[in-house]
């Protein structure tokens, strides 16, 4: 029996599993063990939680999972992992994003207020998660994402997308660099200006020091539909882990904090 989880809210087929874990999850009546900052299912052996509270924090998620997620050790780069026939390598895979093409292989994405996205197809015949923080987002991970996808095998019009838990609009404060550096490579793309620049609002005292809140599941938005995704197969965006400290991690709102896990699977 698995509580305090979120469930993503899209039309996947019955084949396809997919969750994102919380701070409080609740597996088979058993909390995570690690105590404050990372309190208390931090799944994140690099944050400096104690090694064997994350160790049974994954156990415990390995109840639910028809095998060992695929870990990634996630650098805000680009890089997509494929996984196929061949297992899990010894050295942890450094990628932002992972495609599965086997059955009861499980994908992961950890965050604690990047955006996860996953992926699948109408046909359920394979399954994707990307780390998209605004530094992979802007450099492509998504669209990387989705041409593995589709050189596997899948439809552009065929590949479902759900974007979890992130930081919302009204709490992510971005310096200017970052607005123009999405978008000027929005425009490199064919990205019309008027659209990049609609994802960044500015109060008069955001002005004075030249910053802005960004929407990263506009823009994330955007760039699923420029890879091809159609916006009807683009589901999520309506969560704020800085706003609702007792259920999400966030590196924002907390600097030192655990990470969550979306996991995805097909049968």
């Amino acid at each position: 029996m698995l509580k305090n989880i979120i469930t993503p809210d899209w039309a996947s087929p019955p084949n396809v599993h997919a969750l994102t874990t919380t701070r409080i999850t609740q597996i088979e009546g058993q909390k995570g063990v690690s105590l404050a900052p990372f309190d208390a299912f931090n799944l994140a052996t690099h944050v400096g939680d104690d090694a064997q509270a994350v160790a049974h924090n994954r156990a415990l998620l390995r109840e639910v999972v028809p095998s060992e997620p695929l870990w990634l050790n996630q650098t805000h780069g680009v890089a997509v992992y494929q996984s196929s026939t061949q297992t899990h390598c010894n050295g942890i895979p450094e990628a932002d994003a992972v495609l599965v093409t086997e059955p009861n292989q499980v994908a992961v994405i950890m965050t604690a207020d990047c955006l996860p996205v996953l992926f699948t197809t109408r046909q359920g015949t394979m399954v994707a998660g990307a780390h998209a923080g605004w530094r992979s987002l802007v450099n492509g991970v998504l669209e990387n994402t989705v041409k593995a996808m589709c050189e596997t095998g899948a439809q552009r019009s065929d590949i479902l997308t759900w974007m979890g838990p992130a930081i919302g609009a009204a709490k992510f404060e971005i310096g200017a660099e970052v607005r123009t550096e999405f978008i000027q490579k929005g425009l490199a793309l064919g990205i019309a200006e008027d659209s990049t620049r609609a994802c960044f609002k500015q109060t008069l005292e955001q002005k004075a020091v030249q910053k802005y809140t960004s929407d990263i599941y506009a823009l994330a938005r955007q760039r699923l539909q420029l890879a091809g995704v159609l916006d009807a197969h683009i589901s999520g965006g309506g969560l704020c882990t800085v706003s609702d400290a007792q259920k999400f991690y966030s590196y924002r709102r907390d600097g030192v904090t655990g990470r969550m896990a979306s996991v995805i699977w097909f049968e």
